[in-house]
């Protein structure tokens, strides 16, 4: 069992080098010279998912040499340069991503409903990772959350209808545990929820969405409007602790792509686990546009971190007296299932009593 990734050393890296001249040698290509080398140094991070180490997947490697080295030759140049490296992963991708300029012209034209400006209850942006074998891209999708009076339930639309998998419904049973946990224990959980990917034909698995499916329950039982300039990725536990997911860079790309076309406003951005950080390996464009100040990306540890940028409302810690400040998102929620609570009990009053055989 050989591991294709390494430490991402600055021995490893001289090391990568001579791999890649090795490589050359081996393809008949022409040699790379510095800025060669260095592109495929982020390549291969970038392959990894990982800035911290290295891919040294022979024939992933060795098909961007080959295609770099025909930009090269393109270019009458005697060594391959950084610009042939880029040319050539660009175009790889612009062979594969029919699928994804299709989803993106579908969202432009409204067809596909992805809001990137304005605030709105009930409503987000989530995630989510369409792998077509070879290449893979994120496409944000808008999830949508009801609450109203019951017994406790979150119910997965996905899961009811046999589109949801496993790890999916895991999680949604995870924020019905985390809502009964900080809001529930000194009476019952007296709602029933629902939460649903809208506009999606198709399975849905994984539990990256489960943040975002947290927070917009929170923002419909609060009454908290929830920026749509700002798209989610990331899992949640029982604790309200943020979990890393995978393929944190295609998911920031796809929404960078998406407010790119309807143009930048500064104000856009995407949340995602403070874990996946050392994963970041975002292309170009979307560093420049950071860096700008244009597109941001912020990284948090728990959903009281997240609902605070989504929404702008403190969320506010219990008090001693067990209650949460006035005006924050705590506050709002737990007066809410309160209420919901209260209805219950004085439903439950009025209901007719039974004799014990049933009959009134």
């Amino acid at each position: 069992d050989f591991d294709d990734h390494v430490d991402r050393t600055p021995e490893n890296c001289r090391r990568f080098a001579c791999y890649l001249g090795s490589l050359a040698r081996s393809e008949r290509t022409r040699p790379l010279d510095r800025s060669g080398v260095a592109r495929f140094v982020e390549h291969a991070a970038r392959v990894a998912e990982d800035s911290r180490h290295l891919s040294v997947h022979a024939r992933t490697l060795a098909d961007v040499l080959r295609e770099a080295d025909y930009w090269a030759d393109h270019d009458h140049v005697a060594e391959i340069q950084g610009r042939h490296v880029e040319q050539a992963i660009e175009r790889r991708i612009r062979r594969s991503d029919r699928v994804r300029r299709e989803i993106q012209d579908e969202i432009e034209r409204g067809t596909i409903l992805i809001d990137t400006v304005g605030s709105y209850v009930g409503q987000i942006n989530a995630l989510s990772i369409i792998d077509l074998g070879d290449f893979r891209f994120g496409r944000p999708s808008r999830i949508t959350a009801t609450a109203r009076l019951g017994r406790g339930e979150v119910i997965d639309i996905e899961r009811e209808v046999k589109l949801g998998g496993a790890i999916h419904s895991k999680g949604v049973l995870i924020l019905a545990s985390f809502l009964a946990s900080r809001y529930a224990q000194d009476r019952p959980l007296s709602l029933s929820a629902s939460v649903v990917f809208e506009q999606s034909y198709e399975r849905v698995e994984g539990d990256s969405a489960s943040l975002a499916e947290l927070c917009v329950l929170l923002s419909v039982l609060g009454a908290a409007p929830i920026r749509q300039s700002l798209a989610v990725t990331g899992s949640v536990n029982q604790l309200g602790q943020v979990q890393p997911v995978g393929g944190v860079n295609e998911k920031i790309e796809g929404f960078f792509d998406v407010c790119r076309l309807r143009g930048l406003t500064g104000d856009q951005g995407v949340v995602i686990p403070h874990t996946n950080i050392p994963h970041l390996m975002l292309r170009e464009d979307v560093v420049a546009a950071a860096a700008a100040g244009k597109f941001h990306v912020y990284a948090v540890e728990t959903v009281d971190e997240a609902m605070t940028l989504l929404t702008g409302l403190p969320v506010g810690e219990r008090l001693a007296e067990g209650q949460f400040p006035r005006d924050t998102v705590n506050y709002r929620v737990d007066a809410r299932l309160r209420e919901l609570a209260d209805l219950r009990r004085a439903f439950t009053n009025e209901l007719p009593s039974r004799s014990t055989d049933g009959r009134p």
